[in-house]
């Protein structure tokens, strides 16, 4: 089996070292990762600027001036020449559950190989500096061990005997920092929720212009049972399936009535001139007005 494998700490960073080592043992691998830090880059692209792409002389790894999407996306459209049967990103030094996967370059880059149709994983440490690196190193191969066959299933190509090969997957995985001997093994659950971010930091340079730094990450608002929060907070590995599929379904209906229903308002005056009475727009969760 061949595994990209990519992160947003940077090549050099133990998380992505840790990774390669333990899956190394399972698969061939090849790294392709950031030169620098990428944090909170999601899913951006570099359009345009023009990106390059260096060798490592002590490891082999290679990395480029981007963000983890672009590392993947280089790799897969190019410079690998084949493609890998399973795409990793990580570890990454910090928990990525709940909204932080929407902000993540973490789960960015493994989400640009499920987007090339590749079985994608994301792994990430709940807590930043590294503690037990080595449980998390080892609880990842032994997850990409147990989805062997699936990725094998993803990879087969379209025959007489396998004419619907099994569908790509996005997983995204946190592990607690303790020991291997404390992990409770692996846990499916769904995203929670965190409250909205702390507020926006202001300095004053030397130069007297005002500085401005994102605030620190919310703290959990939904982390009930079921959960990532919960799980990780009970020492559980937590594995969560993603989608890229945003569409609000559960709503699609309700707009639907309701655009219907204001594409039936006509203006009583010429559209030159503006209305008196313009139409107000319900409220999201309204039932529509009847025609």
């Amino acid at each position: 089996m061949k595994i990209l494998l990519s992160n947003d700490d940077g090549y050099q960073a133990a998380g992505i070292v840790a990774l390669y080592e333990a899956l190394c043992e399972v698969a061939s691998v090849e790294v392709v990762a950031p030169e620098h830090n990428n944090s909170a880059k999601s899913n951006a692209l570099t359009l345009h600027s023009p990106l390059y792409v260096q060798t490592a002389g002590h490891n082999g790894f290679r990395y480029i001036n981007g963000t983890p999407a672009d590392c993947v996306h280089i790799a897969l459209t190019g410079l690998l020449g084949y493609t890998p049967d399973l795409v990793v990103s990580g570890i990454n030094n910090g928990a990525n559950m709940g909204d932080d996967t929407i902000y993540s370059g973490t789960v960015g880059a493994a989400m640009e190989g499920y987007l090339f149709g590749i079985p994608a994983i994301a792994f990430s440490q709940t807590e930043k500096g590294w503690r037990h690196l080595d449980a998390a190193a080892a609880k990842a191969q032994e997850l990409v061990r147990h989805l062997l066959p699936s990725v094998q299933a993803a990879a087969l190509p379209r025959s007489a005997e396998h004419p619907h090969p099994a569908e790509p997957w996005l997983l995204n995985v946190n592990v607690p920092c303790v020991p291997l001997s404390e992990l409770r093994g692996f846990k499916v659950v769904r995203l929670g929720r965190r409250h909205a971010a702390e507020r926006v930091i202001t300095q004053v340079n030397p130069r007297g212009d005002t500085m401005y730094w994102i605030g620190s990450a919310g703290p959990a608002k939904d982390d009930a049972e079921g959960t990532d929060f919960h799980a990780a907070e009970h020492g559980f590995v937590t594995v969560t399936p993603l989608q890229v599929d945003l569409t609000d379904h559960a709503r699609l209906a309700y707009w639907g009535q309701s655009v219907a229903q204001w594409s039936r308002v006509r203006p009583s005056v010429p559209v030159t001139q503006p209305t008196t009475q313009p139409v107000a727009m319900p409220a999201p969760g309204a039932q529509p007005a009847q025609p």
